[in-house]
């Protein structure tokens, strides 16, 4: 029987990538079958909420949901009454029960000089974060009260054991949990639930702790000292975003959020919606190609397409694309083309 997948085009450069994106698979996988919902800022102007319940239910079902973009300044606002389009991916996430987040990095050779670090400092590094994604401050009690805001970060044992789980199935040798242990209680928490963890399920695979303002940091001096790198919600946003730019550009990083076995993941580009560059044709179209491979990969358990995917990506980059954000000035087509070339057929 025939995949669904749910595509959410969203905002901003959303829809710009999304399309071409379904090309690629309509010659990767032409048995998918896709089925497109509003969300994010577009939803709030079609239905005053960001995620409508109708479009929750209709992810639910779907074998997979790919997802492009969401936001722009349009929606911005300090009103905490007024709906924001991230409420529509805080809502998917926490309604499908999406609790891992995994954000592959791996500066390509072709564009080691594109990074804003030197070509022997990225030279080799090849690392996941694996990020909890449905608990901590973001999900926590949270509120104003006179002169006072306050935001409650908050972790279970179970929560914890489960996202570690994940971090250690995936690493072949050394799991980097990333804490604040010397400040935070919660932090504590983490880091003896999964030095239990380890001891008792996993005891061969090397354990280190690090402190978050240390990772910060090594992930600039050294980032291929790092194979998986484990950890919270807030934390795991801030240090995946700074890990993508080691490829040069946050255009280039896709990421998958999984949950439940029997039910669907969803896929997404980590970059933003780029309103100061929608609708001019140039934006880069590569991190949701990325997003859909590992859908494909991770979601529908196809690791052939998703592999001719990101070779075909790979030869392209090879072969000289470069996006505006890459120092080049290739379309948004002219990048779809380039990938399109050079897939393979019996590669799917």
């Amino acid at each position: 029987m025939a995949a669904r997948i749910v595509t959410l085009p969203g905002d901003g450069i959303g829809p710009e990538i999304m399309a071409p994106t379904l090309d690629l698979l309509a010659r990767l996988a032409p048995d998918l079958e896709f089925e497109e919902h509003v969300f994010g800022g577009a939803s709030i102007d079609a239905h005053g909420v960001a995620l409508a319940s109708e479009v929750l239910t209709a992810c639910g079902e779907a074998d997979a949901v790919l997802l492009a973009a969401v936001g722009g300044p349009k929606w911005d606002s300090t009103d905490p009454d007024a709906p924001r389009p991230e409420q529509g991916l805080l809502g998917l996430r926490k309604g499908l029960g999406l609790f891992a987040n995994l954000r592959p990095v791996r500066p390509l050779p072709a564009l080691y000089d594109a990074s804003p670090l030197r070509r022997e400092r990225i030279e080799g590094t090849d690392l996941l974060v694996v990020r909890e994604l449905t608990g901590g401050i973001y999900f926590g009690a949270k509120g104003r009260e006179d002169d006072r805001a306050f935001d409650e970060c908050a972790y279970t044992v179970a929560e914890i054991e489960r996202i570690a789980r994940v971090a250690f199935d995936t690493a072949e040798k050394r799991v980097s949990s990333v804490d604040k242990a010397n400040v935070l209680e919660t932090s504590r928490l983490w880091r003896e639930v999964v030095t239990g963890l380890h001891a008792r399920d996993f005891p061969e695979i090397e354990l280190e702790h690090v402190l978050v303002d240390n990772a910060a940091m090594q992930l600039i001096s050294n980032p291929r000292d790092f194979e998986v790198i484990l950890t919270e919600n807030m934390f795991g946003d801030i240090l995946s975003d700074e890990a993508a730019m080691l490829t040069g550009s946050i255009g280039l990083l896709p990421s998958a959020s999984l949950g439940n076995p029997t039910g669907p993941g969803l896929f997404e580009p980590v970059h933003g919606s780029a309103p100061d560059i929608a609708g001019t044709g140039v934006a880069n179209p590569l991190a949701m190609f990325l997003s859909a491979a590992l859908m494909l990969r991770h979601g529908l358990g196809r690791p052939e397409p998703a592999a001719a995917l990101e070779s075909a990506v790979d030869r392209a980059l090879d072969g000289g694309l470069r996006t505006p954000d890459l120092g080049g000035d290739a379309t948004t087509a002219q990048a779809t083309e380039a990938v399109l070339n050079q897939l393979d057929p019996q590669g799917a």
